[in-house]
């Protein structure tokens, strides 16, 4: 008898997020059972729970999503799981708290539709939130010794993120470098030569003004769906538009290919007990797909 496909679905905010708990059950779990709040002093009931149920061979059934808009209590939330495994007793896990993983491969991957990153200047405004530090993870992890500016307004917080990565696990030929750019006038010196831009700022707040086309840029992602636009003139749904000599595109455009990428990965946790995804791991699920769909 085929067991049934269980997602436990882990957030740390008062109220679990209802598009994660959409998005796993249009990926096609049989049951979704959602905890919110969830605490550390938690997690190994939780975890115990779902281990001890099924013997080690249908433990591929059982499966952990982390959610929740913050993305270090998220973070503690999937270490104090993974302590709770020994030999085969574990299960797969995943964890995208805010979107921040899926939203970073799917930008970093639309860009590489229309350029190779080798060697390129990438810029990435509000570079020290959670989807910015994963899109420049991300592009450092590709060694394609690529150049990236963190840009933050403030250069302590922008240091602060490139001295991590440089700390991080990552072997990597990519230059790293932080900036200031604490108006939309100012982004537009700093962004100065590059070749790829990326927004990841807050909700409705303008990073980079609209002379952006008399710089060199080929490729602009704004990952801001709330007006205005965090570039000035990308629009929310532009998918690979040309506008004045760069491609543009929008979160909506982006978000295509992250609900792609969000409903691919929750299918990949049932295919082992032994997954995890995390930023590369989400990653390297998209790269599958966009090379599926050529």
């Amino acid at each position: 008898m085929s067991k049934s496909k269980i997602l436990i679905q882990i957030d740390s905010d008062k109220n679990a997020s209802t598009f994660d708990s959409i998005v796993a059950v249009d990926s096609g779990v049989d049951h979704l059972l959602v905890h919110s709040d969830v605490q550390p002093a938690d997690i190994q009931n939780l975890v115990h729970g779902a281990m001890f149920t099924r013997g080690p061979a249908d433990l591929k059934h059982t499966a952990i999503f982390f959610s929740g808009s913050n993305v270090a209590a998220t973070e503690s939330l999937v270490a104090a799981a993974r302590e709770c495994f020994f030999g085969p007793m574990q299960v797969s896990i995943m964890s995208d708290p805010n979107g921040c993983n899926t939203t970073a491969a799917a930008a970093v991957l639309c860009a590489q539709r229309h350029l190779d990153f080798s060697n390129k200047k990438i810029a990435i405004l509000a570079g020290t939130g959670p989807v910015g530090q994963r899109i420049a993870n991300t592009i450092a992890s590709l060694n394609s010794a690529a150049e990236i500016r963190i840009c933050s307004r403030q250069q302590k917080k922008a240091q602060a993120t490139v001295d991590q990565l440089l700390k991080s696990d990552i072997e990597t030929t990519t230059k790293l470098a932080a900036s200031v750019a604490d108006t939309p006038d100012k982004a537009l010196d700093i962004i100065g030569d590059a070749d790829v831009v990326f927004a990841a700022g807050a909700a409705g707040v303008e990073l980079l003004e609209n002379r952006w086309n008399t710089t060199d840029v080929q490729v602009l992602v704004d990952l801001n769906a709330v007006p205005p636009s965090g570039i000035a003139n990308v629009g929310v749904t532009d998918s690979g538009e040309e506008k004045n000599g760069a491609i543009c595109y929008g979160a909506i455009g982006v978000g295509g290919l992250k609900m792609k990428i969000h409903r691919q990965a929750i299918k990949s946790l049932f295919e082992s007990n032994d997954l995890v995804l995390n930023t590369e791991e989400i990653y390297q699920i998209g790269v599958l797909l966009e090379r599926n769909s050529n």
